[in-house]
C-alpha cells in the first residue's frame, strides 16, 4: 500500500525505530527517517532532526501526516521539547501519533507520562506504546551487555522480581500496526512478551546459550543509582534504579495479550532473542 503523506519515523537508527522504518517500507509506506546526523536508510527519505533544535522540525514535519515519536534519550524532562514539537505537529497537519513510552509510566507519570497525558488532547488519532524492559537491553553495547561480556554478571536492584521482557521487533510490529491500520488504537497499549523471567534466569538463559558464565549481581537502590550515576544525569539514574526496585515488588510480573491481539503472531520468546542476537 502506498499513501500520498509520509509517516516520521524519530529515532529511525535506534533500537525501535530502525525496526519501525522497515516495516513501513516493506508495507509499501512512505517514510521519512529522522535522526540527528540524517542518516541515510534504505527505501527512507533521510531528515535532520533534534528534539534541542526547534529549527529542524518544519522540514521534518512537511508533508507528514502521522508520526512515530521517541523521547529524546537521557531526558527526565521530555514534555519540555516535546509538547511544544507535537503541537506544531498538529498546526502542520499530522493527525495520528504513536508514542514510545514504558510500562512502569502511565499517562501523568514521571517522564514521558506528562506527554502521555496530553496525547489524546492534540491529535485526533493516537497510540501510547507502553512495552515492558527490552531484551535487547541485554544485547551488543547497552550497559548490561558490557556487563556480561566484561563482568560476567547482571547488575540490578530488582531482587528476585520478574519481568515480561520484549523484543523490540514485537514493539515495532505493534507500532506499525498503530500507525497503519484504519482506526488508531486510540488508547494505551502494555507490550510485553510470552513470559515473566527473574533477572537470575535471564542469566541462565544466557549462560546457556552462550557457553560463558553470567550470573545475576543483586544491588541495592543505592548501589543501582550510584553505578549509573557514573554515566548519565543523577535525576535520571535515580529514577531508573527506582523502576529497578518496582520490580523487586512486583510491579513488571505480568503478560498481556497485546502483541498477538493486533499482529496475529505471539511475541517471541527470550531464548529466541538470545539465541538471535547474543549468542
Amino acid at each position: 500500500m502506498t499513501t500520498s503523506n509520509a509517516t516520521l519515523v524519530i529515532g529511525a537508527t535506534g533500537t525501535t525505530g530502525r525496526r519501525v522504518t522497515a516495516g513501513l517500507i516493506a508495507a509499501g509506506y512512505r517514510v521519512k527517517a529522522a535522526g540527528r546526523s540524517a542518516t541515510p536508510v534504505p527505501g527512507a527519505q533521510p531528515v535532520r532532526f533534534d528534539w534541542n533544535e526547534p529549527a529542524t522540525w518544519g522540514e521534518a514535519l512537511d508533508g507528514v501526516d502521522r508520526v512515530y515519536l521517541v523521547p529524546p534519550i537521557g531526558s527526565s524532562d521530555p514534555g519540555a521539547a516535546m509538547l511544544p514539537f507535537l503541537r506544531q505537529a498538529r498546526a502542520a497537519g499530522v493527525h495520528r501519533a504513536v508514542l514510545l513510552s514504558s510500562s512502569a509510566i502511565p499517562a501523568g507519570g514521571p517522564a514521558v507520562g506528562r506527554v502521555h497525558e496530553e496525547l489524546p488532547g492534540l491529535f485526533e488519532e493516537w497510540a501510547v506504546l507502553r512495552p515492558s524492559w527490552f531484551m535487547q537491553n541485554f544485547a551488543a553495547s547497552t550497559p548490561h551487555g558490557r556487563s556480561i561480556r566484561d563482568e560476567g554478571a547482571i547488575m540490578s536492584a530488582s531482587d528476585d522480581g520478574r519481568v515480561g521482557f520484549i523484543d523490540a521487533e514485537d514493539i515495532a510490529a505493534v507500532a506499525v500496526r498503530a500507525l497503519t491500520d484504519d482506526q488508531a488504537p486510540d488508547t494505551d497499549l502494555i507490550l510485553t512478551g510470552p513470559q515473566t523471567l527473574s533477572y537470575a534466569e535471564v542469566a541462565a538463559t544466557i549462560a546457556e546459550a552462550t557457553g560463558q558464565p553470567v550470573v545475576h549481581r543483586k544491588l541495592t537502590f543505592e548501589e543501582l543509582r550510584d553505578r549509573w550515576a557514573a554515566e548519565i544525569p543523577l535525576e535520571f539514574a535515580t529514577m531508573l534504579a527506582g523502576m529497578d526496585r518496582a520490580i523487586a515488588g512486583g510491579a513488571e510480573d505480568r503478560t498481556t495479550d497485546t502483541v498477538e491481539r493486533l499482529t496475529g503472531r505471539p511475541p517471541g520468546t527470550f531464548r529466541s532473542f538470545v539465541e538471535r542476537e547474543v549468542a
